[in-house]
C-alpha cells in the first residue's frame, strides 16, 4: 500500500526563523518553497536523502496548522506516506473501516494529491498519503 515515507511534517511558527536549524544547523538542502492557499500553509520541503521534512507555517491563526501551533506549540505535526494510486488507496482505507478526515484528494505541495488520515486511526498520529505529481515520484 504505502511506497515509502514521503516527508515528516514540522509544524513551525515562521518558515525563515526555523531555516536556521533545519537548513543551516542540520544542512539540509531546501528543495522547493511554496504556499498551498488550500491548506492554509506556507510549506519548504528539505532533502533528506530520498525523503524529506516539510516545515509547515500557518497563513493564519484559524488555519490547521495555526490551530496545531495553537494547542501544541511547534514540532511533529505528520508523517507522509507515498502511495502509487491515492485514490485506490482511500477505497481501500475507508472499505477497512479506517477513519478519513479526507475521503476525496486535494492538492499538496507541488502538484501532488494528498488525503489525512484521522489520527484516532492510526495511534495517534495524524498520516497523510501522497500520491506526487507526475515526475516527483523520486523526488
Amino acid at each position: 500500500m504505502f511506497r515509502r515515507i514521503d516527508h515528516i511534517g514540522v509544524a513551525v511558527a515562521e518558515i525563515d526563523a526555523s531555516l536556521a536549524l533545519w537548513r543551516d544547523g542540520f544542512q539540509m538542502e531546501v528543495a522547493h518553497r511554496e504556499v498551498v492557499e488550500e491548506q492554509g500553509v506556507e510549506a519548504v520541503l528539505l532533502d533528506v536523502g530520498e525523503n524529506h521534512v516539510e516545515l509547515l507555517a500557518p497563513l493564519g491563526e484559524d488555519t490547521p496548522v495555526g490551530k496545531f501551533l495553537a494547542k501544541k506549540g511547534p514540532g511533529l505535526h505528520h508523517v507522509a506516506y507515498q502511495v502509487g494510486d491515492i485514490d485506490a488507496t482511500l477505497a481501500t482505507l475507508k472499505q477497512s473501516g479506517m477513519a478519513l478526515i479526507d475521503e476525496q484528494p486535494r492538492i499538496g505541495i507541488r502538484g501532488s494529491r494528498v488525503a489525512f488520515l484521522h489520527p484516532r486511526a492510526t495511534a495517534g498520529v495524524l498520516t497523510e498519503i501522497v500520491e506526487p505529481a507526475a515526475g516527483l515520484e523520486a523526488h
